[in-house]
C-alpha cells in the first residue's frame, strides 16, 4: 500500500487521542473539504492534482497537521524523500504527540536523504511508545537493524571521503523509455542495454567513438524478434558472444532460459537455448560469462538453493559443455534473493544484489565479493550508501579500469523513467584495473590460424586466472589484472607451447598487448624460450614460480612420449666468461634433474651451458641483459 494512503487511512484511528493541542474537528470547514477531495486523489494516484488540493487546503488552515502528514506520505512515495521531510518536520514540530504514531515513516524518509542517524533517533523514539500495535513494532525494529547498519557503515569509512555524481550517459544511449541492463566490452568501446517500449524488451548497441557515444540502436541479427522479449543481456569481453534471456520462447525450458548468440559478418546470429545443463522449468535470469568463457553466473530460482533466487554458476569444459550449474553456496546466498551477477574482467571480482544480507532496507542492496586463491568467495561487502539506499538497487557492471560503474536509475535528470549513468566506485569497491592481450595463433610454417588453447597464471598463487580456446581461426583476448605477475602459455598438441610473461605492476600503462602467436610443429631444431624459469642472481637453484613453465614442459614430454629435448642456459655479459659458462650449464642441469625427478627419462634428456654468447639482444640496458639471461628449450627428435 502506497504510505500516503496509509497515512490518510491512520487520519481515522489518531483523531481520538490526545494531542497536545491539535484537534482534527476543529479544522476550518473549507480546509477540510478540500483536503477530503485530495484524498481521493491520492488514493486514486492523481499525486500532482492531490499536492495542489492540500496545498490548497494548507492556505485556508496553515497549523493543518493532517494535511502535512499527507504532503509527506505522497511525496514519500514518489521518492522525493526531502520534502517528505521537510513535511513531517512541520507536522511533527506543530504536535509532536499527535504525531508520535508517524515516527516510522518519518524515519523511513530521513533514511532517503541518507539521515540515517536521525532516523534512528526516530525509530527508538517509534518503539518508546508502549502502545504500538505487534505489526508496528516488528516493522520498527526491522528498521532499526537497517539503521543501525547505516550508520556503522558510514562509521567504518567516515575516513575516506566519498563524492558520488553519478553522469547520465546522455540522448544517445538513453530515452524516453526505460533502459537498464548495461553490458561493456573490455575496451569500453561497445555498450549493450536493454530498452523496454510499450511492454516489449529488446537489445540495443552503441559503440563510441572518440570517446563519444553513437546513437543506440537494436542489434543487429536475429536475435531481436516482434513477439517476445529479450533483455538481461551480457556481452562478452570480446564482443563476440551474447549470453541474454529469453522469456517464454518457442521451445523454451522454462518461463525464463538463457541463449547464446555469436557475432558474425551478417550480424548476431540466430539464438541457441543453452540447454538442459543449464535452463530448467523454472527460472534463469541475469548472466555474466566470465572474461575467459569458461564460467557463466546467473540467477535462478530452481530447487536445491537456499531460498527464493540464489546464484549459480555453470563451467564449460574443453569440448565447448556446459556442466550442470553449482549454487556459489552460503557465503553469497541467503534464505532471500540475490540476482544480477557481474563477473568483473579481472575473473575475481564479483558483484551482485541481494536482500538477505545485511543493508539499508527489505530492498535489494548491492554487492562486492572477491574470489580468494582456493576459489571461495569473501563475506560478501555492502556498497554502502549512496550508491545503496533505502530502494531497489537492480544490477551494476563495472569498466575494465575496476572504478566506473554503470547502472540504471530514475534520477531527476533521466530522458524518462529508467536511464544509464555511471559513476566512480570508491577505492575499497573497485575490482583490479584490467589490461588485456590479443591477436591471433598461427602455424609457424603454413602461416594458417590454429584453434589453440591459452593459460593465464598467476605466478606467485599457481591459480589458473585465465583459460579459454582460440575461435577456429586461433583469434583470442585475455585479460589481465594489475599487480601481479602472470605465466601466460599457448598450448596445442603436435606443438611447442608458447611461453611468455607479463610482470603487469599497478603503475602499468593502459595499453593493448598485441601478440600474434606462432606455433612451432615439434620438429628438429624447433626451440623456444622458456620465460617463465626463475632463478635467484648467480644461483642455479629454480625458483617455486619456475613450477607452472616446468609442470608445462612435463605435459609436453608425456604427450609426445618419443619426444627428446635440450634445455640450453644463458647469461648477459656481466662476470667473467668462466663463471658465466658454469652457472648457465649448472641452471641447465636444475632444469633438467627436474624433470628427472618428474619421471622424465634422463635418455630423452640433454643440457648445455652457453654463458653469454649468443645475444639476443645488446647487453647495453637492463632490459636487454634480462632478455640475454634465459633458458631455452630445443627439440632434438621426435
Amino acid at each position: 500500500m502506497p504510505r500516503s494512503v496509509l497515512l490518510l487511512i491512520l487520519f481515522c484511528y489518531v483523531q481520538p487521542l490526545k494531542a497536545q493541542w491539535y484537534d482534527a474537528d476543529k479544522i476550518d470547514h473549507n480546509a477540510l473539504t478540500i483536503y477530503t477531495l485530495a484524498n481521493n486523489k491520492a488514493r486514486a494516484g492523481e499525486y500532482t492534482t492531490a499536492i495542489q488540493m492540500i496545498n490548497e487546503a494548507l492556505k485556508k488552515e496553515p497549523r493543518f497537521v493532517d494535511a502535512y502528514l499527507s504532503l509527506a506520505g505522497i511525496y514519500g512515495d514518489l521518492k522525493n524523500y526531502s520534502l517528505a521531510v521537510t513535511n513531517f518536520s512541520k507536522a511533527i514540530e506543530l504536535d509532536s504527540v499527535y504525531t508520535k504514531y508517524y515516527l516510522l515513516p518519518y524515519s523511513i524518509d530521513l533514511a532517503g536523504c541518507g539521515k540515517f542517524s536521525e532516523a534512528l533517533n526516530a525509530i527508538n523514539n517509534f518503539l518508546n511508545n508502549p502502545s504500538i500495535n505487534e505489526r508496528s513494532r516488528k516493522a520498527g525494529e526491522f528498521r532499526k537493524k537497517t539503521y543501525e547498519f547505516a550508520v556503522a557503515y558510514a562509521h567504518k569509512y567516515e575516513s575516506q571521503p566519498y563524492n558520488f555524481t553519478p553522469e547520465n550517459l546522455g540522448d544517445s544511449i538513453n530515452s524516453a523509455d526505460n533502459e537498464y541492463f548495461p553490458s561493456l566490452t573490455v575496451d569500453g568501446l561497445t555498450i549493450t542495454l536493454t530498452r523496454k517500449i510499450k511492454g516489449n524488451e529488446d537489445i540495443y548497441i552503441s559503440h563510441k567513438h572518440n570517446g563519444i557515444w553513437g546513437l543506440a540502436m537494436p542489434l543487429p541479427g536475429n536475435i531481436n524478434s516482434s513477439g517476445f522479449n529479450e533483455g538481461a543481456q551480457n556481452i562478452s569481453q570480446d564482443g563476440t558472444w551474447m549470453i541474454f534471456t529469453g522469456c517464454n520462447f518457442p521451445k523454451g525450458l522454462g518461463s525464463c532460459d538463457l541463449y547464446i548468440s555469436f557475432l558474425t559478418k551478417n550480424g548476431w546470429s540466430e539464438p541457441k537455448n543453452l540447454g538442459p545443463n543449464v535452463n530448467s522449468e523454472f527460472w534463469e535470469s541475469t548472466p555474466s560469462l566470465s572474461p575467459d568463457k569458461r564460467d557463466l553466473y546467473f540467477s535462478a530460482n530452481v530447487p536445491g538453493g537456499f531460498g527464493g533466487k540464489d546464484i549459480w554458476v555453470c563451467h564449460r569444459d574443453d569440448n565447448g559443455k556446459w556442466q550442470e550449474p553449482e549454487n556459489l553456496g552460503a557465503t553469497i546466498n541467503t534464505d532471500a534473493d540475490e540476482s544480477t551477477p557481474f563477473i568483473h574482467a579481472d575473473n575475481q571480482t564479483l558483484y551482485f544484489n541481494s536482500n538477505g544480507l545485511p543493508g539499508y532496507s527489505e530492498k535489494p542492496d548491492l554487492f562486492m565479493s572477491k574470489k580468494m586463491p582456493d576459489g571461495k568467495w569473501s563475506i560478501p561487502e555492502n556498497l554502502g550508501y549512496p550508491i545503496n539506499t533505502i530502494d531497489d538497487e537492480g544490477s551494476m557492471v563495472v569498466a575494465s579500469d575496476g572504478k566506473t560503474a554503470y547502472y540504471s536509475s530514475d534520477k531527476s535528470d533521466s530522458k524518462g523513467g529508467l536511464d544509464i549513468y555511471s559513476f566512480t566506485l570508491p577505492e575499497h569497491l573497485r575490482a583490479m584495473r584490467t589490461l588485456w592481450t590479443k591477436g591471433k595463433v598461427y602455424d609457424s610454417l603454413t602461416h594458417e590460424g590454429l584453434p589453440s588453447t591459452v593459460v593465464l597464471t598467476d605466478i606467485v598463487t599457481k591459480t589458473i586466472i585465465s583459460r579459454l580456446q582460440t575461435d577456429e581461426d586461433g583469434n583470442y583476448l585475455v585479460t589481465l589484472p594489475v599487480g601481479k605477475d602472470y605465466a601466460f602459455n599457448v598450448q596445442r598438441k603436435g606443438y611447442l607451447f608458447y611461453s611468455e610473461n607479463f610482470n603487469i605492476n599497478a603503475t602499468s600503462k593502459d595499453s593493448i598487448f598485441q601478440r600474434d602467436i606462432p606455433l612451432q610443429p615439434l620438429v628438429k631444431n624447433a626451440a623456444i624460450v622458456l620465460k617463465n624459469i626463475f632463478f635467484d642472481t648467480k644461483k642455479a637453484d629454480l625458483k617455486s614460480e619456475s613450477l607452472i613453465e616446468l609442470n608445462n614442459v612435463i605435459t609436453l614430454m608425456n604427450e609426445n612420449p618419443n619426444l627428446k629435448i635440450r634445455i640450453t642456459g644463458f647469461t648477459d655479459n656481466v662476470g667473467s666468461m668462466q663463471d658465466n659458462l658454469a652457472l648457465s650449464k649448472n641452471r641447465a642441469i636444475s632444469v633438467v634433474n627436474y624433470l628427472i625427478s618428474k619421471s622424465i627419462d634422463k635418455s630423452r634428456l640433454q643440457y648445455s651451458g652457453l654463458g653469454a654468447s649468443h645475444p639476443i639482444t645488446p647487453n647495453d640496458s637492463e632490459y636487454g641483459r634480462s632478455l640475454n639471461r634465459r633458458t631455452e628449450l630445443t627439440v632434438i627428435s621426435n
